[in-house]
């Protein structure tokens, strides 16, 4: 087994038994970060995920955490250090989706359940995270990347303005708390991903929705988790230092 990349701290991954998230986890533990994977449901793709880190000789645990409700947030920030040490990053990752449908068929209590994960729990993730990295209250510093969507620009019309209303809430977040925290050794920035493949489409109700809109996409293909990876620890890592209240498109030109 090759030789683990040095230790480069705490990443908390909100919504990672799957897709981005997921992607985003293994590619964070082979670069040397110790990685908390946070699901809500999905106990089983979770913990298989930290097996696979593990048995390349990575750090990982999961941990099972509502991001909208802030007593469980505050308690999963507490015992992924405690088990794995000092955060450094977190990456604002969890989202709903509920099936697609144009204006008439959003109703309060489906905006309450986008809201409360993609809006209110970025919020309180956020919070936690800088309360822990803060200089001033004795953290050494860090990054937050959120990640929102192509749809905050898009609309997403006749499917998910909803959604896309929830991310455009999260890029105003990005550029505020950037500004707010930056004197305090915090960097906050945003990656923006266009149409990627991953199982979310399902849940709205294509899971093939890529193929039919990708003769939109300049590329002309779907992105893969892996691509937007990419991108989330160009922004949690020391090569982006200089970088903050910044957003990274990642959609094929779109």
């Amino acid at each position: 087994m090759p030789a683990r990349a040095e230790d480069k701290g705490l990443i908390i991954i909100t919504g990672a038994s799957s897709g981005i998230g997921a992607a985003t986890a293994v590619m964070a533990a082979d670069a040397g970060y110790s990685v908390c994977v946070n699901y809500w449901r999905n106990e089983l793709a979770a913990c298989e995920l930290v097996a696979e880190i593990k048995s390349k000789g990575g750090r990982a645990i999961a941990v099972a955490a509502d991001v909208g409700n802030e007593t469980e947030v505050v308690d999963m920030f507490a015992s992924a250090q405690d088990q794995l040490g000092r955060l450094k990053g977190l990456v604002n990752n969890a989202a709903r989706l509920e099936p697609q449908t144009n204006y008439a068929g959003i109703d309060a209590a489906r905006l309450r359940r986008i809201l409360d994960t993609n809006v209110i729990g970025a919020f309180l993730c956020a919070k936690e995270a800088i309360e822990c990295m803060c200089v001033s209250k004795g953290g050494s510093g860090g990054a937050i990347v959120n990640v929102s969507s192509l749809a905050a620009s898009t609309g997403s019309p006749n499917e998910y303005i909803d959604y896309a209303a929830s991310k455009g809430a999260l890029d105003t977040l990005t550029i505020g708390l950037a500004k707010e925290v930056a004197d305090d050794g915090i960097r906050v920035n945003a990656v923006r991903p266009g149409f990627i493949d991953t199982p979310m489409h399902a849940k709205g109700g294509e899971a093939d929705r890529i193929k039919r809109l990708k003769n939109c996409i300049p590329m002309r293909r779907g992105g893969r988790p892996e691509e937007v990876g990419e991108a989330i620890l160009w922004l949690l890592s020391e090569k982006a230092s200089f970088t903050t209240g910044a957003f990274i498109d990642v959609g094929g030109g779109v």
